[in-house]
């Protein structure tokens, strides 16, 4: 029980590993079935129900009535940032990369996060941690680059627009973590996490009114197949997975609980293996466990 309580940060964004994986799983078919705009929208009103009805039951309140204002304005932000903008761009990559390939290129969360509280939480960065970030980025080069034999140079083996959609994610999704370290402190992780949905589902809310998309959000949640692996996924992501990752934030150092949860892209891929039995090169492999190797050495 002491090591649960001692370590509890660095097991719940461990188990937030699982989650994305699977989270990125469910929406990449979903995504490609009836698009990713519906689906972040979808799920984000899933997630918020779950999300509602839980702290009803452990707190005896539906909505986060509790949080002062400092809470509600950067949590608010952090939704803005990173479940808006972070996943509008991750879904896409989703769609376009497929899921493996796209949780890959977000193993950079950790050097960009730990990077980013440096900048604006104080937090120290080491050489090592330096190092870990060379190793990471060289290992995701390894996969997203390959030579050109015909022209003896190095080109893009991926699409390059999935490629900056999955970085967009990627930015998305640390900023968001590091106002969401600064805005939490010790406030309920879960009615927390409900903030940032009630951000998700504003910000999409606008994007749908700007784009006019509301015949395909009707025609995605008639298509059942499309919304059980988005229901499935909403429970894994915006339910479990984002409030496990608050409470890593919450109580472990952000950078540390970032390297453990960007542990996913080796987690899908096994399960991309056994699941959708997918072919994956060796190279891929290598630079998985290159990039995994740079996020181990932010424990050393």
């Amino acid at each position: 029980m002491d090591f649960v309580n001692n370590h509890l940060g660095e097991i719940a964004a461990i188990a937030t590993a699982f989650c994305w994986a699977g989270n990125a799983m469910f929406f990449e078919n979903a995504g490609k079935k009836v698009g990713s705009l519906a689906v972040n929208y979808i799920r984000l009103f899933i997630g918020l129900f779950l999300l509602s009805i839980f702290t009803l039951i452990t707190r005896g309140m539906i909505l986060p009535f509790d949080a002062d204002t400092h809470v509600w304005k950067w949590l608010f932000i952090s939704g803005i940032v990173g479940v808006v903008l972070g996943d509008l761009f991750l879904f896409e990559a989703f769609v376009i990369l497929g899921a493996r390939i796209s949780m890959l290129i977000m193993s950079l969360v950790p050097p960009a996060t730990a990077l980013m509280g440096w900048l604006f939480l104080n937090e120290s960065m080491s050489t090592i941690e330096i190092i870990g970030m060379t190793i990471t980025v060289s290992g995701i080069s390894l996969v997203i680059l390959e030579r050109d034999t015909g022209k003896k140079q190095v080109k893009l083996s991926h699409p390059i627009m999935g490629i900056l959609f999955a970085l967009g994610g990627m930015l998305g999704q640390s900023a968001g973590l590091i106002l969401s370290k600064y805005g939490v402190k010790d406030y309920n992780a879960f009615a927390a996490t409900q903030i940032r949905l009630i951000a998700g589902v504003f910000g999409f809310t606008l994007i749908f009114l700007f784009k006019n998309n509301w015949k395909k959000l009707w025609v995605a949640l008639k298509d059942f197949h499309a919304v059980s692996h988005i229901a499935a996924g909403s429970f894994l992501g915006p339910f479990i997975g984002i409030s496990l990752s608050l409470i890593a934030v919450q109580k472990a150092k952000v950078g540390i609980a970032s390297t453990l949860i960007a542990l996913s892209p080796l987690i899908i891929t096994i399960f991309s293996i056994i699941f959708k039995h997918e072919k994956i090169y060796w190279k891929e492999i290598v630079g998985i466990f290159i990039a995994l190797t740079g996020v181990a050495v932010f424990f050393m």
